[in-house]
């Protein structure tokens, strides 16, 4: 015979949160053992967090603290903070939060904090069981916890967060630098992003700067919007003619990028001095990437300038 599982209503099985469930699992701590792998020991109820207490702390077996905090409602925001003050406040590196109904956007949080911060934080879902006529039973069920793949994607935003902020500083820098020998950036902002740029006088032609980890560029970008496939290929192709004329006065070769199978073209020079990485070059390669731009535009805006557009 096979029975079958009822839901028992919490408050028909711990009636009070805090001297009944907090309760219970001090008792029966390897409830939350089994459920989540651990080898929890020594619950300690109410203990002191400042002005607060936490409902249970526990120790693993390298004695290493881990915070409990029980609720037999909805989580609510109130609960979520208390956690994280617990954590910080006893020192610990793990924090349990039980609750009756987690909300999806507590899902979502107790997600980015184990992808964000160096603690380790479990979500549980509590329900009451019983099988025919049996006493009831907890049914703990682990909704979220901290994974392997959670770090790195950690990892990953921190340094896509790092990235956007040393660009910003990077293109404040080089902008600044520019203004002193060109006006062509001179109304551009510092963006976020891998390239900044600015018209050559022509719509769908501009002048970018590029950066990356360990490079730079600086090139003549030609896009002249949906449906321009051919005429960018035939401007690159117009200035192409005079590419022994425009190397001359740039002062060395150019890559010379039609993108064959792709809308736009590109006119560009690799600047190998360093990168939005390599802090400690950036005058240098701001220096470059500034010197090279200004030579660009000379040598193709008489060229830019006969197009017929």
């Amino acid at each position: 015979m096979i029975g079958k599982i009822q839901r028992v209503p919490l408050r028909e099985v711990w009636k009070h949160e805090a001297l009944d469930l907090t309760k219970w699992l001090q008792d029966n701590i390897d409830v939350l053992n089994d459920a989540l792998e651990m080898s929890l020991s020594n619950a300690e109820r109410e203990q002191s967090a400042g002005d607060f207490n936490v409902d249970l702390v526990a120790e693993e077996e390298d004695g290493s603290l881990v915070v409990i905090e029980n609720q037999l409602e909805k989580s609510d925001h109130a609960h979520l903070g208390k956690l994280i003050t617990y954590l910080t406040a006893i020192g610990a590196k793990k924090a349990i939060w039980i609750v009756a109904q987690p909300r999806p956007e507590h899902v979502a949080a107790i997600t980015w904090l184990n992808e964000s911060s160096s603690a380790a934080f479990y979500l549980l879902k509590i329900e009451g069981i019983r099988i025919n006529d049996s006493a009831p039973a907890p049914l703990l069920t682990l909704i979220v916890g901290p994974s392997e793949e959670g770090r790195e994607v950690g990892e990953a935003k921190k340094e896509l967060a790092e990235r956007y902020d040393l660009r910003e500083k990077f293109w404040a820098g080089l902008l600044a630098r520019a203004k002193e020998s060109t006006k062509l950036h001179a109304n551009i902002s510092p963006g976020r992003y891998s390239w900044v740029g600015a018209g050559s006088g022509k719509r769908g032609l501009g002048f970018n700067y590029g950066i990356r980890k360990h490079e730079g560029a600086v090139e003549l970008y030609i896009d002249r919007g949906k449906d321009a496939d051919e005429e960018n290929k035939a401007i690159f192709d117009s200035l192409a003619q005079s590419r022994e004329a425009i190397e001359g006065d740039f002062g060395g070769p150019l890559e010379w990028q039609r993108l064959e199978g792709k809308r736009a073209c590109r006119i560009r020079k690799i600047i190998n001095a360093g990168g939005y990485r390599d802090g400690a070059k950036w005058d240098d390669v701001q220096r470059a990437m500034a010197d090279a731009m200004v030579r660009l535009e000379k040598a193709l805006k008489p060229h830019i300038a006969k197009l017929q557009l």
